[in-house]
């Protein structure tokens, strides 16, 4: 029996969706019909998006996360791309796919999209992007190994970081100082230094710099 497939891929750069393309199309089940959609932005994908709530649905979206924000501003990324994918399409199962391997990005993905499949570009393959779609459409979810090892480390630490101090983390390794992060995070100077504190105790820092913060942070796959 035929398995007809709907499919929309969103990236912003066309040879990387001619690669999956190419890949899923040669890589398909004898009986998988492909159709397959493109959009190269926010706007675009949103189109789709909308189309298909009003006709057919998406089975499978293959979602960038670096995407240019739409041009209203309603979506800043991939990320609130899936989002509302989630919302209009709640069975499109929805693989996300990034350059992005910091920790926190992961885990934030995770909590707010929890997709189907979850690929990291640098560990992509064709086989491997070939076994996702295939695992996402009968035995959802498909983690590429970068994600995996992320997850590991984060549930055999014993330590439990909130997501306002992985946040904090995050923002402290992207260079931003102390001072800053209060308004970064909503949240008062004296607030953010009581959280630092807190960390600086879980992680057991004793020199007070956020450079050895960040050191013990990362070999625990905080960051």
């Amino acid at each position: 029996m035929t398995e007809r497939l709907k499919i929309l891929m969103i990236d912003d750069h066309p040879m990387i969706i001619e690669g999956y393309q190419n890949t899923l199309q040669f890589t398909k089940k004898d009986n998988q019909e492909l159709k397959i959609d493109i959009a190269n932005n926010c706007d675009e994908a949103i189109k789709y998006i909308d189309k298909a709530v009003q006709e057919t649905p998406y089975d499978v979206l293959f979602v960038d996360i670096s995407l240019p924000p739409s041009s209203d501003g309603m979506m800043n990324s991939g990320e609130d791309l899936a989002e509302y994918a989630r919302k209009v399409l709640p069975k499109a199962k929805i693989i996300i796919l990034t350059m992005f391997n910091e920790s926190f990005r992961i885990h934030n993905i995770i909590k707010t999209i929890d997709p189907e499949g979850f690929l990291i570009k640098s560990d992509l393959t064709s086989s491997e992007l070939a076994s996702a779609f295939q695992a996402v459409l009968n035995n959802p979810p498909f983690y590429s190994g970068t994600v995996n090892s992320h997850i590991r480390k984060t549930i055999t630490s014993d330590i439990v970081i909130d997501d306002k101090n992985r946040k904090i983390l995050h923002l402290l390794s992207q260079g931003v100082k102390t001072k800053n992060l209060a308004s970064h995070l909503d949240m008062s100077l004296s607030a953010v230094e009581k959280r630092k504190k807190q960390l600086r105790e879980i992680f057991e820092v004793e020199d007070g710099q956020d450079e050895t913060l960040l050191k013990k942070a990362r070999k625990k796959g905080f960051v």
